[in-house]
């Protein structure tokens, strides 16, 4: 089967206006070949992968108002399967790279890192009664609140629909306690999804943060895909 080139573009609703360098296309599915580099990179346990990771993770200025979207990552098949080999702490040779590879299909993963601020904290207002227009009170975040945020990633003006979708809550703690300070949402996408050779440029992801009034920031894939 012959790999499917890619160019890829993120847009991202952020509260700036950001451009990073142009892309590189990815391959999908891997050769071999390029399973077999990526299980060398992972086993180097340097910083080679680390300056591979960093080519897929985007920063974000802080927003005037609102909750703080400091990064998204870009996460590609080739960067996964480094990313697993490096992961390994017994003896992992480059053959189970190859039949660990074959086990699933290939996906894209995209992760957000949302950190609260002091317009969008822990604390939150709500009715003290059923009746909404009752008194309100202060009470925590829903440490689910990363709920409100939504990924969505076009091919085209399809969308590709995730099989994985979550997200994990952060906190703060010292001897006091414990406070909501952030969420990572993570996304898995099939890398087969992304079929049409003859596009250039797909959208990826689009951020959407409600009640909140955001610039859209574009961003671009560089490096080894």
């Amino acid at each position: 089967m012959t790999p499917t080139r890619l160019r890829l573009n993120a847009l991202v609703f952020a509260s700036v206006l950001i451009f990073a360098p142009s892309s590189n296309a990815f391959d999908t599915p891997l050769s071999d070949t390029a399973v077999r580099e990526a299980y060398f990179l992972g086993q180097r346990h340097d910083d080679s992968l680390g300056k591979l990771l960093d080519k897929h993770v985007f920063y974000l200025q802080p927003p005037k108002t609102g909750p703080y979207i400091q990064s998204v990552s870009f996460l590609t098949p080739y960067v996964l399967t480094a990313l697993y080999s490096s992961q390994q702490v017994s003896i992992y040779s480059a053959q189970q790279a190859q039949l660990d590879h074959l086990k699933n299909p290939e996906v894209v993963r995209v992760t957000a890192q949302i950190s609260l601020t002091d317009s969008y904290g822990p604390y939150i207002s709500a009715p003290r009664g059923p009746d909404p227009h009752s008194l309100k009170g202060i009470i925590m975040r829903p440490s689910d609140f990363w709920r409100d945020f939504r990924v969505r990633v076009f091919q085209k003006d399809q969308m590709v629909i995730p099989t994985i979708a979550n997200g994990d809550p952060h906190y703060q703690c010292n001897e006091g306690g414990c406070i909501l300070s952030g969420a990572t949402l993570t996304f898995e996408y099939p890398a087969a999804a992304f079929t049409d050779t003859s596009v250039r440029s797909h959208r990826i992801p689009l951020i959407l943060v409600p009640k909140s009034v955001f610039l859209p920031a574009q961003l671009a894939v560089n490096g080894r895909l």
